[in-house]
């Protein structure tokens, strides 16, 4: 007769996930989503007020404009260099660079630069200053980028993307608007020190995940080689070239829209100053929201399909209703409100692109980032220079549907934006199928 053995030992209880996993949040990089997040507080405090101080302080308009230009220009390198030395020596050594720049040009800018009125100090350490936050927080995004699970990678981007977002102008206005009053702009710009100060130290000291601080380029590759190939990249891989662009076209319109919608929503539709202030607050609350949101949908709907439908032509929709509802409706302000918070949605739309990126070329995801933030940055140039050229014979109507019109080239161009193990109809590949194609694709390291 023979008998059924039976183990007496119980299954082991499959390992309960920690609540940051459920979120979405990886949780060896926990407390750099909270770091970044209280870092961009303290360097979007500055951000509503500093303008007009430094015009109270004698500083003519053209200058600070020049301010602001060379500024942002700093920051485009910067965003690119996060991903190139990010390759070259890990992404933990890049956010150690830009926390330093950051803290040692603002002490420069506040004792030296502000309390003497030398314009070409304000220049010189101010725009010094703009390399400091891009070396930080997207030097995280590479990061997050390089440790995440691929099938999670969409959701833990669309938390950085919050967490950014969150402290960039929202919260850093807010806690701006409650201090000036109370102990003054000058001071306020301090207590901004203190918040970057806190913020980089909590994401440097307390994420202790091994990915972040070695190289992520192959072993044996030359540094020179490195920072060049983060721009050959653009067309030795050229999906890699066409996800720039479509970053590029992203938030071009965004920037373009702050040159002339201030004047269109006030003399055109009719509108005070403050509400139109506070419908690009709520243009900008939204997209935080749908931030997180997106990066969730990406991962479960498809990253290229998410960028496509609700970014490329989501977003080519709010834009033309952005204008022809408040002509149509007039300074009706419910739905005003309503289109703003539309199109801060479709925006949000690409956030997956930050997943796709990395996974297009996941043997060099340092460069991928580096050639995405390069679209970033050429974005703040783009949209602006689109307005200068054609608002004055096209005016605000024709500059829309340009705007339109490239939002929905960067959904057809998504096309081309195919990870290996990608259906050859274009359907994406279940997470599980893109995770061994990647990983078929990368030399794994001990």
């Amino acid at each position: 007769m023979s008998s059924t053995h039976i183990d007496p030992r119980p299954e082991a209880a499959p390992a309960r996930r920690h609540w940051t996993e459920r979120i979405g949040i990886p949780r060896p990089l926990a407390w750099g989503f909270i770091g970044v997040l209280i870092f961009m507080i303290g360097d979007g405090v500055e951000a509503g007020y500093l303008s007009p101080y430094l015009l109270d302080q004698g500083v003519p308009g053209q200058r600070v404009a020049l301010v602001f230009t060379v500024y942002g220009t700093t920051a485009s390198i910067a965003a690119w260099f996060s991903g190139a030395l990010s390759d070259l020596w890990g992404p933990r050594r890049v956010m150690w660079t830009g926390l330093a720049i950051w803290v040692s040009c603002h002490i420069l800018f506040l004792t030296t630069a502000l309390t003497t009125v030398d314009y070409r100090l304000i220049l010189l350490t101010y725009g010094l200053r703009g390399f400091g936050y891009p070396l930080f927080a997207f030097g995280f995004l590479v990061w997050v980028a390089a440790a995440t699970p691929q099938k999670r990678l969409g959701t833990a981007v669309g938390w950085f993307w919050f967490a950014f977002t969150g402290g960039l102008p929202t919260l850093g206005s807010l806690v701006a608007s409650g201090l000036v009053p109370w102990i003054g702009a000058y001071s306020t710009l301090w207590v901004a020190l203190g918040l970057i100060v806190i913020g980089g130290l909590i994401a440097l000291l307390l994420v202790r995940e091994p990915t972040g601080h070695r190289r992520l380029a192959p072993e044996g590759e030359r540094p020179i080689s490195t920072l060049l190939g983060s721009l050959s990249i653009l067309w030795r891989r050229p999906r890699i070239g066409v996800g720039a662009v479509v970053r590029t076209i992203n938030t071009a319109p965004q920037f373009g829209f702050l040159v002339f919608l201030p004047v269109f929503f006030t003399e055109t539709v009719g509108f005070a100053l403050e509400e139109w202030l506070r419908l690009l607050t709520v243009m900008f609350a939204t997209n935080i929201v749908f931030n997180l949101a997106f990066g969730v949908i990406g991962d479960r709907m498809g990253w290229r399909r998410t960028v496509a439908w609700c970014g490329g032509v989501g977003s080519a929709v709010s834009v033309l209703a952005l204008y022809y509802v408040p002509v149509a409706a007039g300074p009706q302000y419910a739905l005003a409100v309503l289109v703003a918070a539309f199109y801060g949605a479709t925006l949000a739309g690409y956030v997956p692109l930050s997943a796709l990126m990395p996974s297009l070329a996941p043997e060099h995801k340092g460069q991928a980032m580096a050639a995405l933030n390069l679209g970033a940055g050429a974005s703040v140039v783009a949209g602006p220079a689109i307005v200068a050229v054609f608002l004055e014979p096209l005016g605000v109507a024709g500059v829309m549907w340009i705007f339109a019109i490239l939002y929905l080239v960067s959904a057809v161009m998504t096309v081309f934006l195919r990870l290996p193990g990608e259906e050859s109809d274009g359907t994406a590949a279940p997470a599980a199928d893109r995770v061994r194609a990647t990983e078929a694709t990368v030399p794994q390291r001990e």
